[in-house]
């Protein structure tokens, strides 16, 4: 079993940046990948960033590059979400996510809600 429990998420002005958290835990964590996906009202949940299928690298959504900031503090188990220059689109729930590969989550964490006004 893994848990997962982000944080950091509020409402911030377009332009703004917010920093996310998710603390992850478990005996079976070695076993898995973390990433970030998002899910808009009305919309279908998707990737944002993570560690790709291969443990090699970062991927990051089109969206994301440029303005977001996957890392991770392996002595924390911890990994981070760094938002920068927000839009309103960017307006979702956040969810910290543990995979062996980013297509078919294993676990998922509550959620933290960001809300970008214009």
């Amino acid at each position: 079993q893994v848990q997962l429990a982000e944080s950091g998420g509020g409402l911030v002005q377009a332009g703004g940046s917010l920093r996310l958290s998710c603390a992850a835990s478990g005996g079976t964590l070695r076993f898995y990948k973390l990433g970030w996906f998002r899910q808009a009202p009305g919309s279908e949940r998707e990737f944002v960033a993570g560690v790709n299928w291969s443990g090699s690298s970062t991927s990051y959504a089109d969206f994301a590059k440029g303005r977001f900031t996957f890392s991770k503090d392996n002595t924390k188990n911890t990994v981070y979400l760094q938002l920068n220059s927000l839009k309103s689109e960017d307006t979702a729930v956040y969810f910290c996510a543990a995979y062996i590969v980013p297509q078919s989550v294993n676990y998922w964490g509550q959620g933290t809600q960001v809300t970008v006004s214009s």
